[in-house]
């Protein structure tokens, strides 16, 4: 979070480059799985532009944090970051571990992407827009004061108590009535241990402990099991530390450890092997104490015979009358006791005294002594060997020395070790899972099989196809899509791709489907054109005596006019006949041809042929023919 925070203060300056127009600070975050090489994203706008993209990460260590600074233009724009094999950012199915990624404006995450399991893509819209001035915060902004507001933007004048720092502690021999902040130790040195839980040390691997603005870097260099380093840090305040890894450490990480110990011996921060994560900041708290200073009661005259030099606090002073030089041997032996106030004058220092042991039965007895030390050292049999495990630095006599036997010395260890008399910092817990390297769930971290392997079923495993498989485990990409459609061959919208009826097939209705035929069928949705029956639009009325489609019937009234204006008759037919082809003999001849002169309406009124109503068809002969047309 610390990395990310201080990218984010950066973003103007680092976006100086991005070139002319409005633009916003933009920071794009891509965790990556334990396959990098598969992922890649891009940003485009509404047109289809590429802003930026990324990817593939082919030389990142897995699981690298991937941080993108980018100054985006204004509107509508979408983030989509894709998979190669399909299977997301969803390590957690390989038994690693989930990606994620985000983008960020003006403190703001605009693309969430915590749902590792995307497939081969997904999109997100967001809106890029110019950072909001910061709302109006009053409070006190001077940190000399208790008031001060470390969020307050805007002085409301409301500083009005100054900081005084001191021992606020009332049990203390130092406590201030003035203070009203304890003054803490400001900076203290602490022990920063590596760990290795193979005992080769690390390779290509650092781990970086950040605090404020100071940044350090650390790495193990003795090819042992641990590795010491002191270094001051600042308190009490926020300290934080991160694994850094190459492409050639990716798979030894999990060897890796660190613990962070105060001078008195809290720790601030430990992660022990193997459940060290790469490039995940650990953070913790940094404290090297108080002023203040506990009563320490005793004699402050350093002439006095039980003088404290430690002391902070007055206690009774003894004075002893008598010989008052330790280097004589009345010195030690004067049996007066009284208390003066006064430094005695020396008085029956006659002998040298010659102190030691005058314990003849003592390991370290001095037959010249005439002071006994207080010091005799009895006989203590034991291993007298500094380099053996059970070496005994209050032994005065030899006995049977036992090397160090090193290992992981807790029995509810997964490594321990029966034979090892001294821990070595490699013990590993007891991980259970599938330890079967062919089965599905195997895990790679796992120590102890807990009989929880579960074999690779292989199929569709994507709950929306046709052929999911509800049983497998293991997608085998052989999934089919729901293809919805009519699935009857006999059907009107019969399709011959779908694999899924919708119930939308339509049966067919043949028919005439011409709106000028006579039977002219608005239900039909397959045409039958042979079907069509057309009419002349002769007097005689639809389909008399013939359709138009006969051709017999058209070529008849194409010759004989007679025939479709005034009426059907025997000529007509005989006409037809011989066209037909059953007409024996000679074809009859219309005698005398009447011609139509006038056509009128009921009341005498000219009238047109194609005029509806009751209409008289006057002929040069003199005949009339009344008609009635409809249509």
């Amino acid at each position: 979070m610390k990395k990310i925070l201080l990218i984010l203060l950066l973003l103007p300056t680092l976006l100086l480059s991005q070139g002319p127009g409005p633009c916003t600070p933009t920071l794009i975050n891509i965790n990556l799985d334990q396959y990098p090489s598969e992922t890649t994203w891009d940003i485009q706008d509404t047109l289809g532009n590429v802003i930026v993209s990324g990817g593939p990460y082919t030389n990142a260590p897995n699981y690298e944090p991937q941080f993108i600074v980018n100054c985006l233009p204004p509107g509508e724009m979408s983030f989509t970051i894709y998979d190669l094999y399909g299977d997301g950012l969803e390590g957690s199915i390989w038994g690693g571990q989930d990606g994620s990624y985000y983008v960020m404006q003006c403190g703001d995450t605009l693309v969430y992407g915590d749902s590792a399991a995307f497939g081969y893509d997904t999109t997100h819209v967001f809106i890029s827009a110019p950072c909001p001035p910061p709302p109006p915060v009053p409070g006190c902004l001077d940190d000399d004061y208790l008031e001060y507001n470390p969020l307050a933007n805007v002085s409301d004048s409301s500083c009005s108590t100054l900081i005084i720092y001191g021992c606020t502690d009332s049990t203390m021999y130092n406590y201030d009535s003035l203070a009203n902040s304890m003054d803490n130790i400001d900076q203290c040195t602490y022990d920063l241990i590596l760990h290795d839980l193979i005992g080769n040390g690390w390779i290509a691997t650092t781990l970086e402990i950040y605090q404020e603005d100071d940044t350090t870097s650390f790495t193990m260099t003795n090819g042992g099991f641990n590795q010491a380093f002191t270094i001051d840090l600042y308190a009490p305040t926020e300290v934080s530390a991160k694994l850094f890894i190459s492409q050639q450490a990716q798979f030894t990480a999990i060897e890796c450890g660190f613990s962070l110990i105060s001078p008195d011996g809290d720790t601030a921060l430990a992660v022990r092997p193997p459940f060290m994560q790469p490039f995940f900041l650990y953070e913790g708290f940094t404290y090297c104490g108080n002023i203040c200073e506990e009563y320490v009661y005793g004699c402050l005259d350093t002439l006095a015979f039980n003088y404290v030099d430690s002391a902070n606090t007055a206690d009774d002073c003894y004075y002893y009358p008598g010989c008052i030089s330790p280097a004589y041997l009345e010195y030690h032996t004067d049996t007066a006791n009284a208390y003066y106030t006064d430094i005695n004058i020396q008085d029956s220092c006659e002998t040298l005294a010659i102190f030691g042991c005058m314990d003849s039965t003592a390991y370290n007895y001095d037959s010249t002594a005439n002071v006994d030390n207080g010091g005799c050292i009895p006989y203590i049999y034991g291993c007298m060997d500094v380099t053996m495990y059970n070496y005994d630095p209050l032994a005065t006599a030899i006995d049977t020395c036992i090397p160090f036997a090193y290992g992981c010395t807790d029995p509810t260890m997964f490594n321990y070790d029966q034979l090892a008399n001294t821990d070595n910092g490699s013990c590993v817990p007891f991980v259970y899972g599938c330890t079967d390297t062919t089965a599905f769930n195997y895990n790679p971290l796992a120590n102890a099989d807990n009989n929880s392997c579960v074999p690779y079923i292989y199929g569709c495993t994507d709950p929306s196809a046709l052929n999911y498989n509800p049983s497998a485990n293991t997608e085998d990409f052989s999934c089919i899509a729901y293809v919805y459609g009519c699935m009857d061959s006999l059907a009107l919208n019969y399709d011959s791709l779908a694999n899924t009826d919708n119930g939308s097939c339509i049966t067919i209705v043949m028919g005439c489907m011409d709106q000028s035929a006579y039977n002219f069928n608005a239900n039909a949705n397959i045409d039958n054109p042979l079907s069509c029956r057309y009419s002349a639009g002769c007097v005689t009325g639809d389909s008399i005596p013939y359709w138009l489609n006969d051709p017999c019937y058209a070529w008849v009234i194409d010759i004989d006019a007679y025939c479709c204006e005034n009426e059907w008759d025997t000529v007509c037919q005989a006409t037809y006949n011989y066209c037909e082809g059953t007409w024996v003999g000679t074809l009859p001849l219309r005698t005398s041809e009447r011609e139509l002169i006038n056509i009128t309406d009921i009341l005498g009124r000219p009238a047109k042929k194609n005029q509806l109503g009751v209409l008289i068809y006057i002929y040069n002969d003199g005949t009339t023919k009344k008609y009635f047309k409809n249509k």
